[in-house]
């Protein structure tokens, strides 16, 4: 009956170890070298399916190539198994005693239960934490009405977004769409900031994304955060173009705010100190002027100042100002200044007088010169000469 019993008991065994193992979603044992795929992905899709849009507030962070972690095991017995992790281009990590195990697409979450699904198959306690020690650089794409449209590479280190006026608007070290904007060199003239749209891969290896409007006049006239929301690596901003004039104020703030904080003109001809100049971000005509040292008396021209401006489309406009110290900002009379903007401070007619006089008068002095040392050196030898 003993010996029964104990046959009985293997063959229990036997039968519950099969049917765990038909069961179980990860029958195959990954090897060293192999990469398992992840659970949660869905597959490569054909083309991108955007689905009905979710708050992107609540989206969490979506791990890819170039992130660093930190695995810890909690059963002391296993840690040795843990340490510092990093996400190669093809998606995949090495850990130790799985091999490589792909990584990218998933959330944090994600990434925890699959790692302790992958380490429930060698070990007791597979229960384990996984941490994001270093992420990797947003690589985000900001196209319409920005100054310079294209791809951005926003670090998650350092990269501080300021929003001036608006308390508590940017985080350092997290991106977020206002600084992407800046990062493209602020918004056109002609950019409608009711409608910027984020469009953002959803976790996981298929095409699927989402797409949102968000309002950044909101964010600047009422603090609503919730209009600049944390970028994400790939994700796609895009500035709409303006049908309907928008109101004044709503176009002053955006080109305060929604512009890079410093930006590099050329302040030439007749100023004080003439040159490369960095001003702050719109900057007014007459304030980089005397920034620059004012112009010179007699010698500026201050009624024909001339902007010398490059268009995204490669063109050249010239544009002719008036200085007067006394106009405020404006796009007629005293225009804000952009990136890489020349103004010329022409020569007056009494400039140019000088000039021409300076031009002929050195060389008869240098011929007077020498002739008087000619006449000297004659006279000092009992010749007279002259």
């Amino acid at each position: 009956m003993f010996w029964y019993q104990v046959a009985m008991a293997r063959r229990f065994r036997r039968l519950k170890l099969l049917l765990i193992i038909a069961i179980s979603p990860l029958s195959v044992v990954p090897v060293v070298g192999a990469i398992p795929s992840s659970p949660f992905s869905k597959g490569f899709g054909t083309s991108a399916d955007v689905i009905q849009p979710a708050p992107v507030q609540q989206d969490v962070y979506i791990l890819g190539p170039g992130d660093r972690l930190q695995l810890q095991m909690l059963d002391p017995s296993a840690q040795a198994y843990g340490g510092s992790l990093e996400i190669l281009n093809d998606g995949t990590a090495s850990l130790a005693l799985l091999g490589s195990a792909q990584l990218t697409g998933l959330t944090i979450s994600q990434a925890t239960q699959w790692l302790t699904q992958l380490y429930g198959r060698f070990l007791i306690r597979p229960e384990l934490t996984l941490s994001l020690s270093q992420p990797r650089a947003m690589q985000v794409t900001v196209l319409g009405e920005v100054q310079t449209p294209g791809l951005y590479s926003l670090s998650a280190v350092g990269e501080a977004s300021a929003v001036a006026g608006v308390a508590g608007a940017g985080n350092p070290g997290l991106p977020t769409v206002v600084s992407a904007i800046q990062k493209a060199g602020g918004i056109t003239l002609n950019s409608n900031i009711r409608s910027v749209s984020l469009r953002r891969k959803l976790p996981g290896l298929s095409n699927e994304v989402k797409q949102v409007t968000l309002d950044l006049a909101r964010l600047l006239q009422n603090g609503n955060l919730s209009q600049n929301p944390f970028v994400f690596d790939g994700d796609t901003i895009t500035v709409a173009r303006a049908q309907d004039p928008l109101p004044e104020e709503v176009i002053a703030l955006g080109a305060i705010n929604l512009s890079p904080q410093t930006i590099n003109v050329n302040i030439i001809g007749e100023v004080r100190s003439p040159g490369p100049l960095q001003v702050k971000a719109n900057t007014p005509l007459v304030q980089a002027i005397l920034k620059a040292g004012g112009p010179t008396d007699w010698r500026a021209r201050k009624n024909n100042v001339e902007l010398v401006r490059i268009n995204r489309n490669g063109s050249v406009s010239r544009q002719t100002f008036s200085l007067n110290y006394n106009q405020g900002v404006s796009n007629a009379f005293n225009p804000p200044l952009r990136e890489g903007d020349s103004v010329i401070v022409p020569r007056s007619l009494y400039g140019k007088t000088v000039d021409v006089m300076n031009q002929v008068i050195a060389p008869l002095g240098q011929a007077l010169n020498f002739y008087t040392i000619y006449c000297s050196l004659g006279n000092n030898n009992g010749t007279n000469r002259c």
